[in-house]
């Protein structure tokens, strides 16, 4: 009888322990992130990554995982970035089908642009306008890659703020997360997260992409000639990615990128092209991987 007594206490033990352990964040989504977090707490750790780590895995990869899985389901967000020089904010798909809409808020060839799958508009403004015989918008297309296969105009950047791209990179094989802490981001609390890569590794890790792709990608990571670079990624209570920075330094330049990311599976965003009687059809045009 007294041994099943303590048979009994062990089993109440380990199920207070079990549902203990279960509880977690769940609330409701955090207010639209702008500026910078704010540290609330220094704890650093590190955690290498296991092969059997997993989603549901609260360590720093297993959370980076998580985030992965969440970013793919959101599938769309706002965007604002800063990527070196320049700066822009607008629409951004990524899943199933690329689409965006930036206006772009530093100086450059058209104030907005648009990519619509495989065709760019670019324009939105009076100078082209006055350029097109009063039409608003250029529309062009990009070389097809060596296979054949038609090409994503402006992949380099869309690349570059892609969040479940960046995920992937944090999470792929060899590289150690680290839990920074937590901190304030507006009126709400994220965790933040740092992974050291390099832009090699970073665009090798997307073997979703062709391997034209991954080239441009690559040298839009290091147009400067970065050679290291260190992810800094800050999650919310669903583990999705509020935002993104990329600095890195080589031999011959710098990396500094910044992209926030708010309206997470926002069901009013939307990409759409402009209306044909506004726009003008300019063919067939080359992009280079570091354009913004």
């Amino acid at each position: 009888m007294a041994g099943r007594q303590r048979l009994a206490a062990v089993a109440v033990v380990v199920l207070l322990t079990s549902g203990l352990s279960g509880c977690g964040g769940g609330g409701e989504a955090p207010a639209t992130p702008s500026g910078s977090p704010t540290p609330t707490s220094a704890s650093p750790s590190a955690a290498s990554p296991s092969a059997h780590a997993k989603p549901t895995d609260r360590s720093p990869h297993g959370v980076l995982l998580s985030a992965q899985l969440a970013m793919q389901t959101a599938r769309r967000a706002k965007v604002s970035y800063r990527l070196g020089a320049d700066a822009g904010s607008g629409p951004l798909f990524w899943q199933p089908k690329t689409a965006l809409q930036i206006k772009r808020s530093t100086p450059a060839e058209a104030e907005q642009l648009i990519v619509v799958d495989t065709v760019a508009y670019q324009g939105g403004d009076t100078a082209t306008a006055a350029r097109q015989g009063g039409k608003h918008w250029e529309r062009f297309t990009v070389p097809p890659d060596a296979d054949g296969h038609k090409e994503v105009p402006y992949a380099g950047l869309i690349d570059l703020l892609n969040p479940v791209e960046a995920l992937t990179a944090a999470t792929a094989e060899g590289t150690v997360p680290e839990f920074v802490g937590e901190e304030k981001f507006e009126d709400s609390t994220v965790e933040h997260y740092r992974v050291t890569t390099t832009a090699e590794k970073y665009a090798a890790a997307q073997t979703q992409l062709t391997q034209s792709r991954r080239d441009g990608l690559r040298a839009a990571l290091a147009p400067g000639g970065s050679l290291s670079l260190t992810l800094d990624l800050w999650l919310n209570d669903k583990d999705q990615l509020v935002r993104l920075q990329r600095t890195g330094s080589g031999d011959s330049g710098q990396a500094d990128d910044s992209v926030l990311y708010t309206d997470l599976a926002g069901a009013l965003l939307s990409a759409q092209a402009p209306a044909e009687t506004d726009t003008v059809d300019t063919g067939v045009r080359t992009v280079s991987p570091l354009a913004r």
